[in-house]
């Protein structure tokens, strides 16, 4: 057989193989029909989900039976589950959502889907139909929270029933089609413990974090996309005692507070006249009539950075919030900027001013090239000398190199002074450790043995001191 022969029988198999996809995806648009018309009194509650798969499964054997006799018997159990995916849950990507190793799925129009597992990004063979396929889902995540995307509003950011974050975007914006990002959440939300295992920080880190929520500190929580940031905000949150009243203010709510008292505020976009938008500005300026003991921002990104850090200023002590920088002198630089677009003219010493007595406490993460998340810098906001604001690094996170395996080597290490607001701690009957600020303290060789000076002292004054 000649070589050009060869090519035509390739070419003809290849259009008998997209006839029969297009056939195969036409019986299951025609099937998905069907089952939406027939099942659209039939109410969905979790209490009779699966009734309702039983009843998805009789009426797509039925149907097949009469018109897909032809598909073999495990491509019948395949769409099944399809079209039980396509009714109960999100479509295609159902099972990326229910699978707990992957952090982060991406629709990069009908035919290309992502997934980040354990810090990397991978390609999947996860497919839609067509753009009007990757719309429906889009509806179905923003119809049941009040949310709407279509030409005039191109843009949307929602959430899923689990709390994962949810950023859609279409054409004419998207060249390749609809896009979507979610950004999943643990549905058991992560302790301190589990940072501390993951190797984000150590056990002292936690252990000063936590008596710095308690003393009622100003938190910015600063890194890239994907640091890990709200997940850290959110275990920070996890400090604060159940007897205080805390607001949290978000764009999409993500916050997964388990104390008894805790109101959750969530913004609103613009109806389809263009009004009645709700801004995080808004929501912040509103929930200092609350009666707020505590205020979480899940983000500052603009205008709203100057109410936070009025109400930092005013007596809302332990504010928690984050920010996106790449280091913490950058989110310092940012929040001037953000305090500017609130549109109040203010002299740039001002604004620094209120910055550095608003904030006691940068928190900067960072996702590493092996894509694990690391608390690169904890650093004390020191006061304002002459126009610049003066940071001290109470820990930082020092790398050594990278092993065979692309895995980032290196260690914690605190700076060996301590922080200004020490007597704070004091104030709220905190007795902190002091050994944990010193810098040839192991905390994987804690003997009475050490010849550290700061051990021997801090053991004798603060024995039984704060634990996790």
């Amino acid at each position: 057989m000649s070589l050009l022969e060869k090519l035509e029988g390739a070419k003809i198999q290849k259009n008998l193989k997209e006839e029969d996809l297009k056939r195969y995806n036409e019986l299951k648009s025609r099937l998905h029909r069907s089952i939406v018309d027939e099942l659209k009194d039939f109410k969905s509650e979790d209490d009779n989900k699966e009734a309702l798969k039983r009843k998805i499964e009789e009426f797509v054997e039925a149907f097949l039976a009469k018109e897909g006799d032809y598909i073999p018997k495990v491509d019948r159990q395949k769409i099944v589950q399809e079209m039980i995916n396509e009714v109960i849950g999100f479509g295609p990507i159902t099972p990326l959502i229910e699978d707990p190793e992957i952090n982060e799925i991406m629709v990069n129009g009908p035919k290309k889907v992502y997934v980040e597992r354990k810090g990397k990004i991978e390609l999947t063979d996860v497919t839609f139909r067509d753009d009007e396929h990757v719309m429906n889902i889009i509806e179905r995540i923003v119809a049941p929270i009040g949310r709407r995307i279509d030409e005039s509003m191109p843009m949307v950011d929602a959430r899923l029933p689990d709390g994962s974050r949810v950023n859609a975007v279409i054409p004419p914006l998207s060249l390749i089609g609809p896009v979507i990002t979610i950004r999943k959440f643990s549905k058991k939300p992560l302790s301190i413990q589990d940072l501390i295992n993951f190797g984000t920080l150590t056990q002292n880190m936690a252990v000063f974090l936590e008596a710095c929520v308690k003393a009622r500190l100003n938190i910015l929580v600063s890194g890239g996309t994907g640091s890990g940031k709200t997940t850290t905000l959110n275990v920070l949150s996890s400090f604060i005692p159940e007897n205080e009243r805390i607001i949290t203010i978000e764009d999409a709510a993500e916050l997964q507070l388990q104390q008894p008292h805790v109101i959750t505020l969530e913004s609103r976009p613009p109806n389809i006249e263009g009004k009645g938008a709700i801004t995080i500005r808004d929501l912040v300026r509103n929930a200092l009539r609350m009666r707020p003991d505590r205020i979480v921002v899940g983000e500052v990104r603009g205008g709203e950075a100057l109410d936070m850090l009025q109400a930092m200023n005013t007596g809302h002590d332990g504010s928690l919030t984050t920010g996106h920088a790449n280091s913490p002198r950058d989110m310092l630089s940012r929040l001037e900027t953000m305090v500017l677009m609130a549109g109040v003219e203010l002299p740039v010493r001002a604004i620094r001013e209120q910055i550095a007595s608003a904030i006691d406490l940068i928190i900067h993460q960072s996702r590493l090239k092996d894509g694990s998340r690391k608390i690169i810098n904890i650093v004390e906001v020191q006061g304002l000398e002459g126009d610049v604001i003066v940071l001290q690094d109470i820990f930082t996170f020092v790398q050594t190199g990278v092993d065979q395996n692309g895995k980032v080597l290196g260690f914690f290490k605190p700076s060996g002074v301590l922080p200004k607001f020490m007597e704070r701690f004091e104030a709220y009957g905190i007795k902190l450790p002091l050994y944990i600020f010193d810098p040839n303290y192991s905390e994987e060789v804690k003997n009475e043995s050490s010849n550290s000076s700061v051990v021997k002292l801090s053991r004798r004054l603060f024995d039984g001191g704060l634990r996790l």
